[in-house]
């Protein structure tokens, strides 16, 4: 038995990186060194990726071979997303009501960050309605997808062809056989790639606590234990209770995930523990075909931690300038972020293109967020865990709402955590 797991080996690298970080904090030889290493892991990633979701999309919908039935699921997907996404920018707003993080900071302390290279995602962004959403599904060029990781085209094509390969019986087995060993393939990649993730972790983490440095935090030590308490609240409290009602312990689902979520937290990318946890959520008990399809969608139109944040973000800005937003213009703020934050997962910084889109609308000046931008990768962090968290129960929801989930299965795989932990 190995003593010494990818979980601590990933949190060893997490604090080493921390360390170095502080110790060298303002050399720019730290980012020099390390942060080709940390590219190197996460180019690792996303070379992985796409193969995976296109293999494994392809054979769980060939498995099921009924549009109706994936029409369905499809529809209850999004009415899920769009509910809970919903309920995490409630809460925000709420939290940030209550707890008034910006009230009485000091904006002559704070250090103001360079945002100019999120301003163009975010007039992207601007014009990103939901009707926009749903054209830009159907691709023009499936290839050019797949360089761009337009994830939802790429989903939109991989039902289409599982369902072709599906229709023609006999003469589409040699295709599903060579998507099945391309999946098989992909996941020993996988687990070969996630050996080199401590040092991913290390690489990363080091860079960007030498460049914002530990003491970044202070001025804004309010915003950053109001949006990680509403995060680890939302975990245990709204994921929690929807967890219970579908008959699984939020626990045992974060146990299972231990080492996702912690290179998801060290890295602040949910892309980099995406093809782990579909394989974790089907040996939970979750069919191929949902665990392939919810997922990978849940990726753009599912991003609990994102939104919840957000909210909160907007407010914070609000709060620091002394403007106080009317119940209207706090449910306006809502209904702008319910639109603008579906469908655009692939934006680099893409919390922070939201907001530029959105804060313009409510009157809240752009500016404001300058002086947030330099801990933004820390905030990152732990919405980065709530998105994981949030779509890995979601597989599990539509599973147990179409009455396919192996309950069996999922106990017996929460046992052989046990049993490691014993041994």
């Amino acid at each position: 038995m190995k003593k010494f797991g990818l979980a601590m080996q990933i949190f060893v690298g997490l604090v080493l990186g921390i360390a170095v970080g502080a110790i060298f904090y303002g050399n720019p030889a730290v980012a020099t060194y390390l942060q080709p290493i940390g590219d190197i892991f996460i180019r690792l990633i996303k070379m992985i990726v796409i193969p995976i979701v296109v293999a494994s999309l392809i054979v769980g919908v060939a498995g099921v071979g009924d549009i109706k039935k994936l029409g369905k699921l499809g529809g209850k997907t999004i009415l899920y997303f769009e509910i809970v996404t919903t309920v995490a920018i409630i809460i925000g707003l709420l939290v940030a009501n209550v707890f008034q993080p910006g009230e009485g900071i000091d904006m002559g302390s704070l250090d103001k960050t360079d945002i100019s290279a999120y301003e163009q995602g975010s007039e992207e962004a601007k014009d990103h309605g939901f009707i926009e959403t749903f054209v830009n599904i159907v691709p023009e060029n499936i290839f050019q997808s797949f360089v761009e990781g337009d994830m939802l085209a790429i989903i939109f094509f991989s039902v289409f062809f599982g369902l072709g390969i599906a229709a023609i019986g006999e003469r589409g087995k040699p295709v599903l056989r060579f998507f099945q060993g391309t999946a098989d393939a992909m996941f020993y990649v996988t687990n070969q790639i996630m050996k080199f993730a401590p040092f991913g972790v290390f690489a990363l983490i080091g860079v960007t606590v030498s460049k914002f440095g530990v003491e970044s935090l202070i001025p804004l030590s309010k915003l950053v234990f109001v949006v990680y308490g509403s995060m680890i609240g939302f975990i245990f409290i709204v994921l929690g209770l929807i967890a219970k009602f579908v008959g699984v312990n939020i626990l045992h689902l974060i146990k299972v995930l231990k080492d996702e979520l912690i290179l998801a937290y060290s890295t602040s990318s949910s892309e980099t523990v995406l093809p782990r946890i579909m394989e974790k959520m089907e040996k939970f008990g979750c069919p191929k075909a949902i665990t392939s399809f919810v997922i990978p969608t849940g990726y753009s139109f599912n991003l609990d931690g994102s939104t919840l944040y957000q909210a909160i973000a907007a407010l914070f800005i609000a709060q620091m300038y002394g403007i106080d937003l009317t119940i209207a213009e706090q449910i306006s703020l809502m209904l702008v972020l319910m639109v603008t934050s579906k469908g655009i997962a692939g934006v680099p910084g893409v919390s922070f293109v939201v907001l530029l889109a959105t804060l313009g609308t409510v009157g809240i000046p752009l500016e404001g967020l300058a002086f947030i931008a330099g801990i933004d990768r820390i905030l990152d962090m732990m919405r980065t865990v709530v998105n994981v968290v949030g779509n890995s129960l979601a597989a599990i929801v539509m599973s147990k709402w179409e009455g396919e989930f192996d309950n069996k299965k999922a106990v017996a795989y929460v046992e052989t955590f046990k049993d490691k932990k014993a041994a």
